[in-house]
């Protein structure tokens, strides 16, 4: 299962990676030509696209690594290191796209029309729709962050071009304004996806707690052995993707020692065969 995860990763960062660089090339070369704001900023986006799928490539490379001496939980969390990255290199693109469009809204837009930026527009539809659907399907077998940062750009991609291709066409009714708006809320719309990403990287790094649900499961499990008293205590943190969860439990002071040591081995078990469940640590306490 870690072997086609960490695979199915890689082929989406590749693809991402060659399908973003053709699309920055016809972008770039049709914005700056026909001097479209939106698709000048529309570019700039498929540029931090290529950075985005980059990132995605060698996170999955280095959080595929298996544990070792130094690293004795893996080194899933790489996931999130880069995925930080992602979140806050499109804060940065975010922050120049907006500059940049509010200047030519108020000194206005020398924008061009030209039937290349509606078949560009097209092309780029095309393109991130089906990238968009290839990862959406990959990220929903598979538990990652970098996969759905990747999945949920592509879909902002295919919204963010389509607001290009009418900022185009209303330019054959003169209005240009549209153009220097479409580029300001694309800014917007990556400002804010980027900090989204920041955040959720931010929290798994900062040892964030596993989910409600999640707790609500190992409760479960562990409430159905009869021999525990009480649970004393459910603390995690997360390594990757998945949890190291350590669970104090309460038996009766009678229980010999081989017997609490085979409860909690047999709750140690049943728990960790929960998805986000990477290593489970029982301590036994009497009372």
């Amino acid at each position: 299962m870690e072997d086609k995860r960490f695979t199915q990763t890689k082929k989406v960062g590749i693809l991402g990676i060659l399908g973003n660089i053709f699309l920055l090339i016809i972008k770039g070369f049709i914005g700056f030509y026909t001097k479209s704001q939106a698709m000048i900023a529309d570019s700039i986006n498929s540029a931090g696209d290529i950075f985005a799928s980059f990132m995605t490539f060698i996170g999955n490379k280095i959080s595929s690594v298996p544990q070792d001496e130094d690293h004795n939980f893996g080194h899933g969390k790489a996931e999130y290191i880069f995925s930080m990255f992602i979140g806050i290199s499109m804060f940065v693109v975010s922050f120049k796209l907006l500059y940049d469009s509010i200047c030519a809204l108020i000194f206005g837009s020398e924008l061009t029309f030209s039937w290349l930026l509606v078949v560009t527009c097209f092309i780029t539809i095309g393109v991130k729709l089906f990238l968009f659907i290839y990862t959406k399907s990959a990220a929903k077998k598979f538990d990652n962050i970098l996969l759905k940062a990747n999945m949920n750009d592509h879909r902002n991609d295919c919204i963010v071009t389509t607001f290009t291709l009418i900022s185009v066409l209303l330019t054959l009714k003169n209005i240009y304004w549209f153009d220097s708006l479409t580029g300001i809320g694309i800014s917007i719309w990556i400002g804010f996806t980027g900090i989204k990403f920041f955040i959720e990287s931010y929290n798994v790094l900062m040892d964030i707690s596993v989910d409600d649900n999640t707790k609500d499961l190992i409760l479960d499990i562990v409430n159905s052995y009869q021999d525990i008293k009480q649970v004393h205590s459910i603390t995690s943190a997360p390594v990757g993707y998945k949890y190291i969860v350590v669970i104090v439990i309460c038996v009766d002071g009678n229980m010999s020692t081989f017997d609490s040591h085979a409860l909690a081995d047999s709750v140690e078990l049943s728990v960790s065969k929960l998805d986000k469940v990477y290593r489970t640590i029982v301590h036994v306490e009497p009372i």
